[in-house]
């Protein structure tokens, strides 16, 4: 069975099992490896994906779900080829550790400042508790939100 998916503003197709978890499509068939399979358990974040506009670990969708939805992956977030306002400001305050989970975080950013432009910085620990980083303490991350915050 083809599952016909819309990834990033474009059509496409993948004749994975329909059970296949949309990562793997996204990863295998569209070579977009932004979107992370690390725990493969729905806990971590690193596989992040916007359907239809909220947030999913997409390990645990499996890829017929998401026919006829917008997927929007971490590649598709920037246009022109610029950055947008999280990543410039991810960046800025040097957030980025070995990568692993950026990705995820940078779709949960993205998200919450598109759902609330004036968020806190409660409001952004809140939203990043559905991603895990071993590598930092967070606070860099959070004062790059702030900033593309103040940035809008």
């Amino acid at each position: 069975m083809v599952q016909n998916l819309t990834v990033n503003g474009d059509r496409r197709s993948s004749a994975a099992d329909p059970i296949t978890p949309l990562v793997d499509v996204l990863r295998e068939d569209f070579h977009l490896t932004g979107a992370k399979p690390v725990c493969r358990e729905g806990f971590c974040g690193a596989c992040m994906v916007l359907l239809d506009g909220a947030p999913i670990l997409s390990c645990l969708v499996p890829a017929a779900l998401a026919e006829d939805c917008e997927i929007l992956t971490v590649e598709g977030l920037a246009t022109d080829g610029g950055l947008t306002p999280i990543q410039s400001a991810l960046e800025a305050c040097d957030a980025v550790q070995c990568g692993m989970c950026f990705p995820g975080m940078v779709v949960t950013l993205t998200h919450l400042l598109t759902a609330k432009p004036g968020a806190t910085r409660d409001d952004i620990r809140a939203a990043l508790t559905g991603n895990i980083c071993r590598c930092t303490g967070y606070e860099r991350i959070v004062e790059a939100a702030l900033i593309a915050v103040a940035a809008k």
